[in-house]
């Protein structure tokens, strides 16, 4: 960073910075755990030798402090994986029920974005398909910071809502559902190997408010990936150019994905574009009527306050599912 002409490349000097917020992320804690720990060390001699009790309190309140730390400090080991350091994708699909399952894929993308601000990450929409009533088709968020993609890779899957429906006239309970998938997000140090010849682009008008382009330039790109039938779409940017940059970097991002779950071979076990967004699919629930509860189905945990999730307190429910995913590799030797 210190190189002449380091910011002249504004897209590779931000690479740079990130991958330094990530080995910060990684290592700070560390250090300043070990730190605390010379610290308490210290403390100890010194309530030992002058048989102090106010010290001898400071220590017990100082152990109990590290031990949080040291908890925190485990759960970040779970972000292990090769992709876990990268920013990610979030896409969000409405599943069948129209308006009802575009709203359900609205408050989900609140959900994230909130869980976002939460944990100090960038935020930014790529691209969004509106419905017309209300809510939302679908939506792909670009979200940067620190082991995201480890954080999030795990809320791919769908997600099922029960509630009285402020659509339904008669006010009956309504069972809705939508899709969630997380794609780590690539930069140009990875290499990953596309032929020209295996995509089919398709440019069109984008749609949604705001900017000149819109409606009136086939600005937006769609790019399909013909050997795995991976589909991806760009709109937002102002330019055709900077659309289908973003959309091949997403492209990279699946396929990227893809391999990474080849190596696990855990592809046949999640949801995928393919899956279906119905019963006996789901991977959560959030029950708002006739009690409130949200429950993860496959690791169990649960809460019952509703509106603290909707708003984005959700990182529980991701320490769950990483630990439950460490357990299964542990099991499976």
């Amino acid at each position: 960073m210190g190189e002449p002409g380091f910011w002249d490349n504004q897209e590779r000097a931000q690479a740079v910075v990130e991958r330094l917020k990530a080995a910060r992320a990684a290592t700070e804690p560390f250090d300043a755990f070990g730190a605390g720990l010379e610290d308490a060390e210290v403390l100890l001699e010194l309530a030992d030798e002058e048989a102090d009790a106010a010290a001898s309190a400071e220590v017990v309140g100082l152990a109990g402090s590290l031990e949080a730390e040291l908890e925190a400090l485990e759960f970040r080991m779970l972000l292990s994986g090769p992709n876990d350091a990268m920013g990610a994708f979030l896409q969000i699909n409405a599943g069948a029920g129209g308006t009802e399952a575009c709203d359900w894929a609205e408050m989900l993308m609140r959900m994230y974005g909130r869980w976002a601000e939460r944990m100090e990450f960038e935020a930014k929409e790529v691209d969004l398909q509106s419905n017309d009533e209300a809510g939302i088709r679908s939506a792909l968020v670009e979200i940067r910071g620190p082991y995201v993609y480890g954080y999030l890779k795990h809320e791919a899957g769908v997600h099922r809502l029960v509630r009285i429906s402020p659509f339904d006239a008669q006010s009956r309970r309504q069972t809705t559902f939508a899709s969630v998938d997380v794609t780590p997000l690539v930069d140009d140090s990875i290499e990953i190997d596309i032929v020209e010849s295996d995509l089919e682009i398709e440019t069109y008008k984008a749609g949604g408010a705001g900017g000149q382009h819109v409606n009136k330039t086939e600005s937006a790109v769609r790019i399909r990936h013909l050997p795995t039938g991976v589909i991806v779409a760009c709109q937002n940017e102002r330019s055709q150019h900077r659309n289908r940059k973003v959309a091949m970097k997403m492209l990279k991002a699946k396929l990227l994905r893809l391999e990474e779950e080849k190596r696990a071979e855990t592809a046949s076990g999640r949801y995928d574009d393919k899956g279906e967004i119905a019963w006996g699919s789901q991977i959560r629930s959030y029950v708002l009527h006739p009690y409130q509860l949200v429950k993860d189905h496959r690791t169990s945990h649960e809460t019952g306050n509703v509106d603290g999730v909707l708003d984005g307190k959700i990182t529980d429910f991701m320490e769950a599912s990483m630990r439950e995913a460490m357990g299964e590799r542990a099991a499976e030797g």
